[in-house]
C-alpha cells in the first residue's frame, strides 16, 4: 500500500506536530510521507490576522488538498481549525493535550514566581507582543496600562525580537513553547482564571475525509479519547456562538471527578465588558455541554459582544 500522505504547514511548530503524528503512525507499521503546503497565512506574515482573514488562512489550502485527494490526512493545531469543517471533512483523532495555558515571556529568560511577579517586572506601561484579540481583551482588564502590539512568525523569531528590545514581554501558548523546547523561557504561566485559553489550545488534531475508512482505522490507535472529548465540547461552544476567525472568545473543558468542568468567556475587544460562565456536564455528551454553556453566555449578553466585533471586522473571505 502507498504511504499515508500527511499535509502540514512548514512552520517549526507545524512540522513538529506532523512529525510526531508520522512517528506514531510508523511505530504501528505504516509508511508515511510528509507534504508541506504553504498557506495564505504563511504568505502574509506581516499582516495582523484580523485584517487578512484570521486563522482560517492557516488551514484552507491544506483542507483543499485533503478534499482533492492530494493528501490523506492533515495535521493542525486544533485552535486554528474552523468551528464548522468543510463538508466531507472531520477530525478523526487527536494527540494528548499539552499545557493549554497562555504564557507570559519576559526578555532574556527572566523567571517569575507567578503572573503578578512577572507583571511587576514589566514596568508601569509595558509593550506586550501578541496578535490574539482574545488575549488582548482579557489581559487588558488585568494590565490596563499595557500597550499590545502585533507579532507574527515562528516562536524563535518572536523570542529574538523580544530579546532585542522590541517588546517588554510576549504572550504565547505554553504548549507550543514546550513542544519546541522553549519551556524554560516561560516566565510565568497565565492561569485560566486570568486568561481563558482559546478553544482547542494545546491539542493537535488530525483531519481526514469522512469516507476514508482506511485512514480512520490507522489513526484510531493513536487517538487520545479524553482530549477528543474536551475538544468536542469546546468546538461545540464556538459553533453554537456562530464561530469567527478572530474573536475575543476563550473556552476550556477540563476533566474533573468523572465529569467535564467547562469555563468560557466572551469579552469586548477593549476588555471593559465581558461575560464569563462555567458549567459541568457528563463526559458522554460533550457537545451538549458546549452548547449549553454557549446558551448561558448568549443569555448573559455574549452574542451582542461578538456581533460588535464581527461588525467592526467586516465581511472577510474565508471566515468561519
Amino acid at each position: 500500500m502507498r504511504p499515508l500522505r500527511i499535509g502540514t504547514r512548514g512552520s517549526h511548530l507545524a512540522l513538529w506536530q506532523a512529525r510526531t503524528v508520522a512517528a506514531l503512525i510508523e511505530q504501528r507499521g505504516h509508511d508515511v510521507e510528509l507534504m508541506v503546503i504553504k498557506t495564505s497565512g504563511d504568505r502574509l506574515q506581516e499582516a495582523p490576522l484580523a485584517e487578512v482573514g484570521g486563522k482560517r488562512l492557516f488551514v484552507k489550502e491544506i483542507e483543499d488538498a485533503l478534499l482533492t485527494n492530494e493528501i490523506d490526512l492533515a495535521v493542525h493545531s486544533a485552535k486554528d481549525m474552523p468551528a464548522v469543517l468543510p463538508e466531507g471533512l472531520e477530525v478523526a483523532a487527536v494527540l494528548p493535550r499539552e499545557d493549554p495555558r497562555d504564557a507570559l515571556v519576559l526578555p532574556g529568560g527572566t523567571q517569575a514566581v507567578d503572573l503578578a511577579a512577572a507583571a511587576a517586572r514589566m514596568g508601569d506601561s509595558p509593550t506586550i507582543g501578541t496578535s490574539s484579540v482574545r488575549r488582548i481583551a482579557q489581559l487588558a482588564a488585568l494590565l490596563p496600562r499595557a500597550r499590545f502590539e502585533p507579532i507574527r512568525g515562528n516562536v524563535d523569531t518572536r523570542l529574538r525580537k523580544l530579546d532585542a528590545g522590541g517588546f517588554d514581554a510576549l504572550v504565547l501558548a505554553s504548549a507550543g513553547m514546550k513542544r519546541l523546547g522553549f519551556g524554560g523561557r516561560i516566565s510565568a504561566p497565565i492561569p485560566p482564571a486570568d486568561c481563558v485559553p482559546a478553544p482547542g489550545q494545546g491539542i493537535v488534531a488530525i483531519e481526514i475525509r469522512g469516507d476514508d475508512q482506511t485512514t480512520r482505522s490507522r489513526l484510531q490507535p493513536i487517538n487520545d479519547g479524553m482530549s477528543g472529548i474536551c475538544l468536542a465540547a469546546e468546538r461545540a461552544l464556538v459553533a453554537a456562538l456562530g464561530g469567527g476567525c478572530q474573536l475575543p472568545l476563550g473556552a476550556i473543558a477540563i476533566p474533573l471527578d468523572g465529569e467535564l468542568d467547562m469555563h468560557a468567556i466572551v469579552s469586548s475587544v477593549d476588555g471593559r465588558r465581558s461575560v464569563r460562565r462555567q458549567a459541568r456536564g457528563v463526559v458522554s455528551d460533550p457537545v451538549r455541554l458546549g452548547q449549553r454553556l454557549a446558551e448561558e453566555l448568549a443569555a448573559g449578553g455574549a452574542t451582542a459582544l461578538l456581533d460588535e466585533v464581527r461588525n467592526a471586522q467586516g465581511p472577510v473571505e474565508g471566515s468561519y
